[in-house]
């Protein structure tokens, strides 16, 4: 799925960590040719695609230190939607470039506790996507091989 096919469909992902917003602010970091779709609602941290790197999609997070302000999460807005069926928040997505695999499952099934099921269980139907089978290994083989 690609972000222009999501954008079509009017979901609301702002349960799952990612509100939408028109008036998107654009920090230092923001990347040039960045389309905002969605904000964490603390830190500033952000959700975009890259105009030069087509569907992949990043988060930008204004408070990390110099190169890790911006991180790829997902190869395209269908990655993205199954990493948050998986983790029930875009929380562990933005911060899985710093913890290893137990820190990162440890958050998960905290958050996943927490986590609105039934919006979770909408998006998945809706969108006909099941959860991804390995978020941290996802997240980190794109992250380690992204130039």
């Amino acid at each position: 799925m690609t972000y222009t096919e999501f954008k079509r469909m009017h979901i609301d992902l702002g349960a799952l960590g990612a509100e939408g917003g028109r008036n998107a602010v654009r920090y230092t970091c923001t990347p040039k040719g960045a389309k905002i779709f969605g904000w964490a609602g603390v830190d500033g941290i952000h959700f975009c695609t890259i105009k030069v790197f087509g569907e992949t999609i990043f988060s930008v997070s204004p408070m990390n230190p110099g190169q890790d302000c911006v991180q790829p999460l997902a190869r395209d807005m269908g990655d993205f939607l199954r990493l948050l069926l998986a983790c029930g928040d875009t929380a562990a997505l933005e911060q899985a470039w710093q913890w290893d695999r137990e820190q990162f499952e440890a958050f998960v099934r905290e958050s996943k506790a927490n986590a609105p099921h039934e919006v979770i269980d909408m998006v998945g139907l809706k969108l006909k996507l099941r959860p991804m089978r390995d978020p941290y290994g996802y997240i980190h083989n794109l992250q380690q091989n992204f130039d």
